[in-house]
């Protein structure tokens, strides 16, 4: 009776879907069923050839719309009035989602469209079948709801208990009773210990990649799905694995479950967000063997989140980074705790470091706790590590020594474990070829080609296998121990030595050192705080003022007054340069900075000191004589005139006549070039 002469005059739909690709290969019976449908709507009236069959939504989940083309073509049918009909096994094959489910009746309800199932035909316009319809996606939802928490149920209860079989990370397999153990390929075993023995030493995942890549190792990783699943290869490591390999707790030996969980988003996917250790469903320790245990793992995590090097409060500055200043990241201020900053000042001699807690002013808005400049406390810092490290530094060197004939061993064996490898390959390559059929040219062809390339591989393995060791013997000959023990005797040169570079006198203060506390009062106070927990307290003198750093020690501004009254500023300068005088910056004195210290400190120079003394210039003597300067010049050549000189005795000042006077040998004016100096005290006249 629902169906209308209009309905007919329209398509009908049947709408085919199975949950799973594993359902539609065992579940068959479903599908005949559904499929089976089309007959019903031949016999309501409708023409096989106007029966569309939908089933390109077979494998996939109806608890969304997203990626179910069937589904939405199936809708855009129905919105466009195409569709007379819409045929489903049931509401669970067509939506378990509300809001898709409810869409669709609403659709059908506009264009009165009918909806057929295993149970009967329905009208959406009509208000009872939309409630029974209704009602029945709701319990296709709810369904959907009870069978994933009864799945999930099953797999809590499974994981409780260390039972449930998870994907095991490399290095790590199930064997045939179901437990884990550690990986029976020896190669893959020693490289995933290589990884955490070099994390180890370098507590850096980039460093880890770094020594791969120097010495030429892979790492394995096994295919999870696909052809060839459950396969081994081997490539290049990457710092994203290292992190895989870290944050691990399998390789603990802890059974983990619930480290992820899946959060839905607006555009209908999935996003997969990190759970904190506090809200792990389960946790259980030594759940199985492990290459590490649960204390170093605790210490990898620790040491992976301090070198983050991030802007907070507790990991800001702790990498080393570029810059002269060496306790970057490890001072304290010691008026509030809290971390201080680095900032560098530019002056002629380079750059300048100034440690400084601007917690309070950039936080709060407050003022700067105190601001110390870091050059004095760098040094003492640096001074204090030789004097503790010195007496362990032979220890230390051949405890380096050991460290590297076992790195190298490590690595050897590793390369080792390669080229047995790449031999196996060559020969299984081998064995194919041989066994093929001659005749079968397109088969033997490309064997053939196989088993020369991995030929050359191992050929080029080999080489490099060989290069290596030259290399690595290079390393544990007795004259690199001796280098080895040398470095470690002349610490203080190879601390001070200008082409080390700060990045690694920081790394060195980063084993040492945990932080350094900065007090700044009438001297500096520095609290020095070990690895370990031993302490140690030292004090430096604050930073004087420029204005009394730029000044000249009194003492030379003493001796120079003392010069200045014998000497011009160049002669000076030579008598203060012999007598071991420096300027404030520890420069030599020339004739220009004595001039500069001169007149900034008020001394009179030579020359004023001459003139206080009542001698004239040549101008002045040439006035009082009524000739001119340059007969005065001669007359001071030819002993006439007392003068004295000054600045490097390139001039000269005279002597006053104290009222004697210049007359030529006839008692008139002087023409000749004898003169004559008659004395104003006497009446007869002297020739002098």
């Amino acid at each position: 009776q629902k169906v209308q002469a209009e309905h007919l005059g329209r398509d009908a739909f049947l709408y085919v879907r199975q949950s799973s690709l594993r359902q539609v290969f065992e579940n068959t019976e479903s599908t005949k069923r559904q499929y089976a449908l089309r007959e019903r709507a031949i016999a309501l009236g409708w023409p096989i050839e106007r029966v569309h069959t939908i089933d390109n939504d077979q494998g996939v989940s109806g608890a969304s719309a997203e990626h179910r083309d069937g589904f939405q073509h199936l809708v855009s049918e129905v919105a466009l009035g195409h569709a007379g009909i819409v045929l489903g096994l049931e509401v669970s094959r067509l939506a378990r989602n509300n809001a898709d489910w409810h869409r669709l009746l609403e659709l059908a309800a506009l264009t009165h469209t009918l909806i057929l199932d295993e149970d009967g035909i329905y009208d959406p316009s009509h208000f009872n079948d939309r409630l029974l319809l209704g009602l029945k996606g709701t319990m296709s939802e709810a369904e959907l709801h009870v069978l994933r928490a009864r799945l999930q149920g099953g797999i809590r209860n499974k994981a409780r208990r260390g039972e449930l079989e998870m994907a095991a990370p490399i290095g790590l397999v199930y064997n045939a009773s179901g437990a884990i153990v550690l990986d029976p390929d020896q190669q893959i075993q020693a490289t995933v210990r290589v990884v955490f023995e070099t994390f180890r030493q370098t507590h850096s995942a980039c460093a880890v990649v770094r020594r791969f890549e120097r010495e030429g190792l892979t790492f394995p990783r096994r295919l999870r799905r696909g052809i060839g699943k459950g396969d081994v290869l081997w490539g290049k490591l990457n710092h994203s694995r290292i992190l895989d390999l870290l944050h691990n707790p399998r390789y603990a030996g802890a059974f983990v479950y619930g480290r992820h969980r899946a959060v839905p988003t607006a555009a209908g996917t999935k996003r997969v967000l990190k759970v904190a250790r506090e809200n792990w469903q389960v946790f259980i320790r030594d759940a199985h063997p492990g290459y590490i245990g649960w204390d170093e793992f605790e210490r990898n995590q620790l040491t992976l989140t301090q070198n983050l090097g991030g802007f907070g409060p507790n990991t800001r500055g702790i990498v080393p980074r570029e810059g002269p200043a060496l306790l970057q990241g490890r001072v304290l201020c010691g008026l509030c705790g809290e971390r201080m900053r680095v900032r560098y000042q530019e002056i002629a001699s380079g750059r300048v470091p100034y440690y400084q807690c601007t917690e309070e002013s950039v936080r709060r808005a407050g003022k700067m706790c105190q601001s110390i400049r870091g050059s004095d406390v760098d040094r003492a810092v640096g001074e204090l590590l030789i004097e503790t490290v010195a007496p362990a530094a032979l220890e230390v060197a051949l405890a380096v020594q050991d460290e590297i004939a076992g790195r190298i061993e490590e690595a050897d064996a590793l390369r080792r474990a390669q080229l047995e490898r790449a031999r196996y390959e060559a020969e299984l390559a081998r064995r194919r070829y041989l066994k093929v059929d001659p005749d079968n040219r397109l088969v033997a062809d490309n064997l053939e080609a196989d088993w020369n390339e991995r030929l050359r591989r191992l050929d080029a393995l080999q080489r490099q296998h060989e290069e290596q060791r030259k290399a690595d013997q290079g390393l544990l000959s007795e004259e690199a121990r001796a280098r080895i023990l040398a470095l470690s005797a002349d610490f203080p040169r190879v601390w001070h030595d200008p082409r080390t570079a700060t990045v690694e006198r920081k790394r060195m203060v980063a084993l040492l050192i945990e932080d350094v506390t900065l007090i700044k009062a009438a001297k500096i106070a520095i609290h020095v705080r070990f690895r370990g927990g031993r302490t140690i307290s030292l004090s430096v003198e604050r930073p004087k003022p420029m204005a009394l750093v730029r000044k000249t020690l009194p003492e030379v501004i003493a001796e120079l007054d003392q010069l200045l009254e014998n000497g011009s500023d160049r002669e000076a300068s030579a008598r203060l340069n012999a007598r071991g005088y420096r300027n404030w910056k520890g420069e030599p004195f020339t004739a220009t900075r004595v001039r500069r210290a001169r007149l900034i400190y008020g001394l009179k120079s030579r020359f004023d000191r001459l003139r206080e003394r009542g001698l004239l210039t040549a101008g002045e003597i040439a006035h009082q004589l009524g000739v001119s300067a340059s007969q005065v010049h001669m007359l001071g050549r030819e002993g006439v005139l007392q003068k004295t000189r000054y600045d490097c005795g390139q001039r000269c000042l005279y002597e006053p006549l104290n009222g004697a006077t210049l007359v030529n040998g006839r008692g008139g004016r002087y023409r000749s070039r004898r003169p004559v100096l008659i004395p104003a005290a006497s009446s007869t006249r002297e020739t002098v």
